[in-house]
């Protein structure tokens, strides 16, 4: 199959967090679809700001690529590209017809801004692991990095992560994106992740281009040290490997991959 043809599955990808990541986009929209515009997002700006959960992609369609994948290596089958993956209504569909034809494990990285919903808690149950994003300890400092819809709050949405912790198996990631704006509140940000209790906790600074800056090595480090007593793993001492993607470099631009 030529790659040119892959429109919905992107990668493999090196992933620092999930080794050789194959990406499914249950979006696949030409404007990103978000509830948050974060200010360091690699897709860029949210052209859509919705909460709307709808069907963008039908499962066939997705069902349809995965099935004509070569023989690659695959760590994790990530639900994941341009916006909030939880806004697709399908999504929980999506997963368990990819777990009838494929052995790999799903992950699913959400920004945690559904989760207080019932609906999406079901779909994602079945992925064997879910990241949630928290990357504030106050609703000023969600809006100043996370920049939500206004009626997203944030307390609702830390206790929405904490109820699902309750009910799900699975392994359960927190992921972390330090910047200038936030960094401060590393201590807080710690002290939530251990009344939450992940399996993980990753702990990432912006890398791939966007607006905001990076912090450096030292920094992190520093940071890492508030989450003593907590599985941590960071982007700066994760080992990547080289992946030779199927999908076209086009396709890994618009997902922000290169």
């Amino acid at each position: 199959m030529n790659e040119k043809k892959y429109k919905y599955i992107y990668g493999p990808i090196p992933s620092w967090r999930l080794g050789n990541s194959l990406g499914i986009d249950p979006l696949s929209v030409v404007d990103k679809t978000c509830t948050f515009d974060c200010i360091y997002c690699q897709i860029g700006k949210t052209k859509d700001f919705s909460s709307e959960r709808k069907v963008f992609i039908p499962t066939e369609e997705i069902i349809r690529e995965i099935k004509t994948l070569p023989q690659v290596k695959i760590d994790y089958i990530t639900f994941s590209g341009t916006g909030e993956p939880t806004l697709a209504k399908n999504l929980g569909h999506m997963i368990r017809e990819v777990k009838k034809i494929r052995p790999e494990r799903i992950a699913v990285l959400t920004n945690s801004s559904l989760l207080a919903r019932e609906d999406v808690r079901q779909d994602i149950l079945p992925a064997d692991l879910v990241a949630v994003k928290l990357d504030a300890d106050s609703q000023r400092i969600f809006e100043l990095v996370n920049r939500p819809q206004e009626e997203i709050k944030f307390d609702i949405t830390l206790q929405a992560i904490k109820d699902f912790r309750k009910i799900y198996t699975g392994k359960l990631a927190l992921q972390v994106m330090f910047t200038e704006e936030n960094k401060e509140c590393a201590s807080q940000i710690a002290q939530i992740a251990r009344e939450i209790n992940p399996d993980e906790v990753q702990i990432n600074t912006p890398l791939r281009p966007c607006p905001a800056k990076p912090l450096s090595r030292q920094e992190i480090d520093e940071i890492k040290e508030f989450f003593y007593g907590l599985n941590v793993v960071s982007v700066y001492e994760a080992e990547k490997k080289e992946v030779k993607p199927i999908s076209d470099e086009d396709t890994l631009r618009r997902r922000g991959k290169v």
